[in-house]
């Protein structure tokens, strides 16, 4: 019997996951258990349709009033973190492409302890995540109905309860048509967020090029007036608009030749992300005063309304926005779902969480049962609230990840790579002060509740992962036995 700390540590190797998932057999598809359908455009498309949400519709009028002008830089800032952080995702992702992202990765560099908070922090992350952009869908759903048919969804049934509603009924409908899109399959649903994305990245591109005509010099005049305090502070805001790289992880399994098309996807999608992240808030900022953004609602509509002098680009930018948003939760509800897949798997959860419907080969019974549970948090709780339960999850997800790549390096430097890390180990451990300066600035609650929800996840650990945990099966089964 292994003692608890022997427990703790186990580690499951990178082979067995390799050969469970079929990761490395001729051809790929139907080696394992799921079935290998998505190539490198639609698993970029996943990262940038997981990336770009709510995010850069909102976030300037938060980061404006805090950096001024120089928001741009802390965008290249924030970029840069995000960056380090999904290089080491990168390489990760090729040595061990498996569905489970951190999870995954945890378990097979740093052993089970700290897998199950991993898991225990992604859990927090998408599923909390997940309800809060659905609520962001509801309030611009409103917004579109008002402007094309001149109604919207009553109060009641259009907000959470402390917010002076009932139920957010529009935020539910949208994460159940989410659950039907992905239980007919990940080919599906890859193709659908595919052209969702196309759109949202077309009505920004719409922006930038309508928005560069009110460019105006004067609002760059007085580029820092919080100085690189200002910057800094803006970068911590803006960081999760980053958030959703590690999407294009969840599906290892579902990839073609995940090796070598996970690392560029992830680097594919953190490119065109930050590219136009940046692009827009340049020719935000140009054609609209710093002072103006606090407080502004629909920024981006707002200035596109005063540069063209016309009400309809706000009707368009309500339209992007709702795809987009329909984009996120898409993506975010299937990483989950591909999470939990690999825990009922490893044994850390119920085994139901890890069976497929032989059809569509989709984990049907944890689709439901994750959609569910996040239509109650998104149908009864505000927005402020889901947000600021993100980030301290994502945060040590990518903190693990960066170490993990350093511990595998040690561990198994031979082991197959379809991407290294470069300027190996500044680049991992520029990353993991990166992450470590963000928690930092993040509010003592949130830490609060990070650490409850981790001693609660071992708990559950202790009580049932290492006892049912497939490879305390392996070590208790008598010898001989295969």
């Amino acid at each position: 019997m292994a003692s608890l700390k022997e427990q703790v540590l186990r580690r499951k190797p990178v082979g067995v996951m390799s050969e469970e998932t079929g990761a490395d057999a001729a051809g790929g598809e139907g080696a394992g258990e799921l079935r290998r359908s998505i190539g490198l455009f639609q698993l970029t498309l996943f990262g940038v349709g997981a990336t770009i949400g709510t995010g850069i519709f909102i976030v300037l009028t938060q980061a404006v009033p805090v950096g001024g002008p120089a928001v741009i830089l802390s965008f290249v800032m924030a970029g840069t973190v995000a960056g380090l952080t999904a290089i080491c995702y990168a390489e990760l992702a090729s040595a061990v492409p498996v569905s489970g992202s951190s999870y995954s990765y945890a378990y097979a560099t740093l052993g089970e302890g700290v897998a199950i908070v991993v898991a225990a922090c992604l859990l927090l992350e998408y599923g909390v995540s997940a309800a809060a952009v659905a609520v962001g869908w509801s309030q611009y759903l409103n917004e579109l109905l008002d402007n094309l048919f001149g109604f919207t969804i009553p109060e009641n049934f259009a907000q959470a309860p402390e917010q002076g509603g009932i139920f957010n009924v529009p935020a539910v409908i949208l994460i159940v048509l989410c659950m039907f899109l992905l239980l007919r399959g990940a080919s599906e649903s890859a193709k659908v967020n595919a052209i969702m994305v196309m759109i949202k990245l077309g009505v920004l591109a719409l922006f930038i090029v309508l928005g560069v005509s009110g460019w105006d010099s004067d609002n760059l005049s007085d580029f820092a007036p919080a100085g690189v305090n200002g910057i800094t502070s803006a970068a911590g805001i803006i960081f999760f608009s980053y958030i959703g790289l590690d999407a294009v992880s969840t599906a290892g399994e579902e990839v073609k030749n995940p090796r070598k098309n996970l690392p560029l996807a992830i680097i594919f999608a953190l490119l065109i992300v930050t590219g136009v992240y940046i692009l827009v808030t340049v020719v935000a900022v140009a054609a609209q005063p710093a002072a103006e953004f606090k407080g502004q609602e629909a920024g981006l509509s707002a200035i596109l309304e005063d540069v063209t002098g016309s009400s309809w680009p706000a009707t368009v930018l309500a339209a992007g926005a709702v795809i987009s948003i329909f984009s996120v939760t898409l993506v975010v509800i299937y990483g989950q779902t591909r999470i939990l897949f690999a825990m009922g798997r490893d044994g850390m959860i119920q085994s139901l969480f890890h069976k497929l419907n032989p059809r569509t080969q989709t984990p049907v019974a944890s689709t439901v049962i994750v959609a569910v549970v996040i239509s109650l948090l998104a149908g009864v709780l505000p927005i402020d609230f889901l947000a600021e339960m993100t980030s301290i999850g994502t945060l040590v997800a990518f903190l693990v990840v960066s170490i993990g790549v350093m511990v595998l390096r040690q561990k198994q430097p031979d082991l197959p790579r379809g991407f290294k890390v470069p300027l190996y180990p500044l680049v991992p451990i520029a990353s993991i002060g990166g992450c470590i300066w963000i928690i930092q600035d993040l509010r003592t609650v949130t830490i609060t509740v990070f650490l409850i929800w981790s001693s609660v996840a071992l708990l559950w650990y202790f009580f049932y992962g290492r006892h049912h945990s497939a490879l305390n099966r392996l070590e208790q089964a008598p010898e001989g036995t295969p």
